[in-house]
């Protein structure tokens, strides 16, 4: 199975490498390293190395305590930190500018042998961490050939990615089996991995409790709200295509109330779509002002009824800025993303009904008073204007929500005790 799907991958590569160019239409990252992607790299120095690929901006934010602490437990080594996205790539940039003598920063290449192998040549890593779903056929076989373990840490399967897993298992079965060490999220994550093959996977909790947040991102997000006036704020915040247009239309219905509406802000998950997200203000006819031009227009005018989160890495900012905050990509069937970042700077959490890559966290958010979900857009825009009037429960929510955010700290220390084995290497 594993020879077919090599075989497969050796005929779309051409048609990865056009959508990567086209890709970089909107996000020039796409079209820079690109040798990398197949296997070829600048000169590297031969030094005991550490490997960590993260594929995407989440799974490298979550990454960020487990390399700090790899970087502490191994003074002598270096660190190899992989991505398959230039939004990846660019908050590794950010996140690890103090350490970037210690760090190198790549692009995976494609999931072939040829490729891979000449991967770990260059590098000769003495431990691969794959960070959350990563696992890759070719990339695990490579390792094990190599001699090089793999870990699968801050792990997590849904049951939807399961049942795909499942109809692949011969293909799958043998790359869970070629993994050293798996650290799950949670129980339920684990058991999943169970089902697919993982033995014996660890429960260590979720690392993106240990990120803490910038301590600039507090005192930014109170002068970011100074600028907005007396209005409540409604965050809506990671949203992805098609849950704009249902916020924006139940908003449309706020702004034909007498009273005047809060101030909404709305920050796409994807870079690529600020400027989609700004034509669809514009053509349902909304006052909006852009964060990327807000340094030039000093304080928002209060007829402007939207605000734009077009920047990358201030998210903590925004969180920090706002009164009640929705995590996106739970109003369509797309899994949710992480309240976490909500979670840490105390904001009442509203999530949408679809959260099954996060279901757990989730729930557990939930039953601790820290989250509500709501059934769709409307419910959504009326659960935040309850908790703006309301600012006792409002407040208590908030509580909760960092709370909750404390009380889940450890998975940090907890994977580096797993990983241990596998570091206790000379140098």
């Amino acid at each position: 199975m594993r020879l077919l799907y090599s075989f497969v991958w050796g005929l779309s590569l051409p048609f990865a490498l056009l959508r990567l160019w086209w890709r970089g239409r909107q996000e020039p990252g796409y079209r820079r390293h690109i040798a990398e992607r197949l296997g070829f790299y600048p000169r590297y120095a031969a030094r005991p190395t550490l490997w960590v690929h993260a594929v995407s901006a989440g799974e490298t934010r979550a990454a960020e305590p487990l390399i700090r602490a790899l970087l502490q437990r191994c003074p002598q080594h270096q660190l190899v930190l992989t991505h398959m996205t230039a939004t990846g790539r660019e908050t590794g940039a950010l996140l690890f500018a103090d350490l970037s003598p210690r760090i190198t920063q790549a692009f995976l290449p494609y999931d072939i042998n040829w490729m891979m192998r000449r991967f770990l040549r260059h590098f000769g890593p003495q431990l691969c961490a794959l960070i959350e779903t990563e696992v890759w056929p070719n990339l695990v076989a490579q390792c094990q050939r190599a001699q090089v373990p793999v870990a699968l840490v801050n792990a997590r399967l849904s049951e939807k990615s399961l049942k795909k897993a499942q109809k692949l298992a011969s293909l799958i079965l043998p790359a869970a089996h070629g993994i050293s060490c798996v650290a799950a999220q949670s129980g339920p994550d684990a058991q999943r991995l169970q089902q697919l093959g993982i033995e014996q996977p660890g429960i260590t909790g979720n690392m993106k409790f240990d990120v803490s947040p910038p301590p600039l991102m507090a005192e930014r997000g109170a002068a970011l709200r100074l600028r907005f006036g007396q209005r409540p704020v409604i965050l809506c915040a990671s949203t992805r295509e098609g849950e704009e247009e249902l916020i924006l239309q139940a908003y449309a219905k706020l702004l034909a109330l007498p009273q005047p509406a809060p101030l909404l802000v709305i920050t796409p998950r994807h870079p690529q779509r600020f400027d989609q997200m700004a034509a669809l203000l514009e053509a349902r006819g909304l006052r909006y002002a852009r964060r990327s031009a807000l340094d030039q227009i000093g304080q928002l005018p209060e007829s402007t009824q939207v605000l734009l989160g077009d920047s990358m890495g201030e998210m903590y900012m925004y969180y920090a800025a706002s009164d009640v905050a929705f995590v996106g990509g739970s109003l369509a069937p797309l899994g949710g993303h992480n309240l976490i970042e909500a979670c840490a700077m105390g904001r009442p959490v509203l999530t949408g009904p679809h959260t099954f890559n996060f279901s757990e966290i989730t729930e557990q958010a939930i039953a601790a008073g820290a989250a509500r979900r709501v059934a769709g857009a409307e419910a959504l825009l009326q659960q935040a204007l309850a908790l703006l009037a309301d600012t006792p429960s409002r407040r208590q929510m908030g509580e909760s929500a960092h709370a909750f955010f404390l009380q889940h700290q450890g998975a940090t220390a907890r994977t580096m005790q797993m990983l241990e084995p596998w570091l206790g290497v000379p140098g």
